[in-house]
């Protein structure tokens, strides 16, 4: 190791990077809060030569461009703008597109749009058209509903085939078979003259049925996988240093342990490895939680991910692919998602049975009727009755309609619930673990105003707005509408800070002996790190431990500070200096013995543990891959409507049991009276679609939870 430090001094003064090609970049900036953000960004990179068409998604907080540029003089660029950016690749993130839900929405509008059309016909034939214009209307109906039945019975009817064709049954396989028996029937009806047809029966049936499965969608469909937002933190490209130190863009593919690399300044190490320069300074609070920048010496381990703050260094693989800090960040999320994806509801539980007692009910109807009457077409009649009248419209609503309910409640209310679950599981929770840092206190700078003068400001946001750094990032912010000075010959100190000159002046922003200080020409005036509450966070946590919710802060931060916000909020359960392995675990070993946790971060380093939780909260300002673990992102600043948020999760768990109660009663009543044939088709019909209705006005009573 010492003839590596050694070497690293001696590195050659000046190393030639290999050109690098971007055709197309997706780069993710966090920072972006407003819309004009967009205006900023897109105008500032338009302004660039080699850029063409830049373009800003503000909801995803990601920009896409076509250049041939380095991406580190892209991010440089956006750097200059105000705003970190690091680049994701277009192929892990993969497109945001819902296709299934825009195909499942087609077939709902066609359904809908075909029975309304079919029940016009339909009226005039229950209001006494008989003869030559009863059969057009039957026609004109068959016209309509057997191509829309077709096309919007799809999702059923592959559903049902692949469950066939494997020689097993699912809730699908009735509901297929209702669909066909009714639309069957009812041309049947209309070719030979018959004075009933059920088209509408057929189009009510798969409309509300269309219902459920989208509303059953769209609560899951926003859960994206945090796994693999962490891929696509992960660098893609790698500048690998040869025997004469010339850097050559390689893929990580490629990548080895043993070889040489350089990272840039503000670019994210590639893989795991030893230092191989004088002095380093990173970010590595996805990995501990810590707010402080990480200053490192030559021989330290780096993780893959890490940012590099200050100058350019050199690193010496020792972990490549499936064995970084990245990866294996991701195999904990993935376990900790599927786990939690075997959470199943009531309806799901019930396929195995329902499906075969379905059958067996309307072959029964159809044989008992058939030895009573002898009539075919009568028998028929009643078995698909039957299986209009069982289908499980009210079942298949009960939690989507309550969860769909309830989302859009609390998104009044700044949640975003991601999962059609959640709620669920956050009914269940017996405490709370907080993350520190972002999450129950914004890190920042105090005093700047008051400690600072006009031309002391405008120094230290020069110096701050050229640096990655946290703690200059809330220096910009607090300093804000203030114009920079004109400092040149900027760069960072690893270890240490930033420095430039003003005039013939030396300026300093970084660590003094008392702390962090803006030094100007040797004249020192310390700045005080501090941080503050989030807004509500107290009230929050004494809410929490008045219902019995058991709250405990678990961080990656220094001890003394985790302590000493504990005492402030009162909480007695308190673990500081915890990477993000044994906080994942802290939270599994934590669920084994029987606890249900509601886990509150906004750190890769919290990702992990927040797939694992029972439930998890992430606040907006929370890093991509943290608010795609987490089940619920909080969209605004303070913490105060927690308590709203567990008042509608408690009242959705019990509507949700109230319209499994329903959907149960409607079948002890409606079934009987399908077998003993006083409900045709039609009344069927009609019946199931009363009970999803009356499901549907029961899911609305969440918006106001009491």
């Amino acid at each position: 190791m010492t003839s590596a430090c050694a070497a690293c001094n001696a590195a050659p003064a000046a190393i030639r990077l290999a050109e690098a090609v971007e055709p197309n970049m997706t780069l993710s900036v966090p920072g972006m809060s407003c819309a004009a953000c967009i205006g900023k960004i897109e105008r500032g990179l338009d302004s660039v030569p080699g850029i063409a068409a830049p373009r800003v998604n503000l909801t995803l907080k990601r920009v896409s461009l076509n250049t041939e540029l380095p991406v580190e003089d892209v991010t440089a660029r956006i750097a200059e703008l105000g705003y970190e950016a690091f680049p994701l690749d277009a192929a892990i993130v993969g497109q945001d597109a819902d296709p299934a839900g825009r195909d499942l929405a087609l077939r709902l509008g066609v359904a809908g749009f075909a029975m309304m059309n079919v029940m016009l016909l339909s009226v005039a034939v229950w209001s006494g058209a008989a003869d030559a214009t009863r059969d057009l209307f039957h026609l004109i109906s068959a016209a309509i509903a057997v191509p829309v039945v077709g096309f919007s019975g799809q999702p059923f009817f592959r559903s049902a085939w692949s469950a066939l064709k494997v020689r097993r049954l699912n809730m699908d396989v009735p509901i297929s078979l209702a669909i066909l028996l009714a639309t069957g029937m009812s041309v049947f009806e209309s070719l030979n003259g018959g004075s009933h047809a059920y088209f509408d029966a057929g189009l009510s049936l798969t409309f509300f049925l269309l219902i459920g499965r989208y509303l059953d969608h769209r609560t899951r469909a926003s859960a994206r996988s945090a796994a693999r937002e962490l891929a696509a933190l992960e660098v893609q490209t790698a500048e690998r240093l040869d025997g004469q130190g010339r850097a050559h863009r390689t893929p990580i593919s490629d990548l080895a342990e043993g070889d040489l690399i350089l990272v840039p300044t503000g670019g994210r190490t590639p893989v795991d490895g030893a230092l191989e320069s004088a002095a380093a300074l990173t970010d590595r609070s996805f990995l501990t939680g810590e707010s402080d920048p990480a200053s490192l010496a030559c021989g330290d381990p780096v993780s893959a991910g890490e940012i590099n703050l200050g100058a350019p260094f050199r690193l010496r693989a020792t972990s490549v692919g499936e064995d970084t800090t990245l990866r294996r960040m991701a195999r904990l999320v993935e376990g900790a998602e599927a786990a939690k994806t075997r959470y199943t509801g009531l309806a799901d539980r019930a396929a195995q049975i329902y499906a075969p007692a379905v059958h067996l009910l309307a072959l029964a109807a159809f044989a008992g009727w058939l030895i009573i009457s002898g009539d075919v077409r009568f028998s028929l009649n009643v078995a698909i009755a039957v299986l209009i009248i069982t289908c499980p419209c009210a079942l298949g609503l009960a939690v989507p309609a309550v969860a769909t309910a309830a989302i859009g409640k609390l998104y009044e209310h700044g949640f975003l619930v991601k999962s059609g679950t959640a709620l669920e599981r956050l009914a269940e929770v017996d405490g709370v673990l907080f993350d520190k840092t972002g999450t129950l206190t914004v890190p920042g700078v105090a005093g700047l105003t008051d400690v600072l003068d006009a031309k002391q400001k405008s120094v230290a946001l020069a110096l701050a707005q050229s640096s990655s750094h946290p703690v200059s990032r809330a220096i910009r912010d607090g300093l804000s509408g203030i114009a920079p000075a004109p400092v040149t010959d900027i760069r960072d100190v690893p270890g240490r800070g930033v420095e430039g000159r003003l005039g013939g002046v030396q300026v300093f922003l970084g660590r003094g002996q008392d702390g962090l200080t803006l030094t100007i020409g040797g004249n020192e005036h310390p700045l005080r790190q501090d941080e503050t509450l989030r807004p509500g966070a107290a009230e929050a946590v004494a809410m929490l431990e008045k219902s019995g919710l058991h709250p405990a802060l678990v961080s990656g931060d220094a001890e003394s500070r985790v302590r000493a916000l504990a005492k402030k909020l009162d909480i007695s359960d308190a673990t500081a200096e915890i990477g993000p392995d044994a906080k994942h675990e802290l939270v599994t070993n934590r669920s084994a013995d029987g606890s249900r946790f509601l886990m509150v971060g906004d750190g890769l380093n919290d990702t992990a543990a927040l797939a694992a939780a029972h439930a998890s909260l992430a606040p907006s300002s929370a890093m991509d891959a943290s608010r795609n673990a987490a089940d619920i992102v909080l969209l605004r600043e303070g913490l105060s409507d927690l308590p709203l948020l567990l008042a509608i999760a408690r009242k959705s768990t019990r509507l949700s049991r109230q319209n499994f109660a329903i959907a149960a009663v409607y079948n002890l009543i409606a079934v009987p009276i399908a077998l003993l044939g006083f409900a045709t088709p039609l009344i069927a019909a009609l019946a199931m679609s009363a009970s999803s209705v009356t499901v549907l006005l029961n899911a609305l009573r969440v918006r106001r939870p009491s």
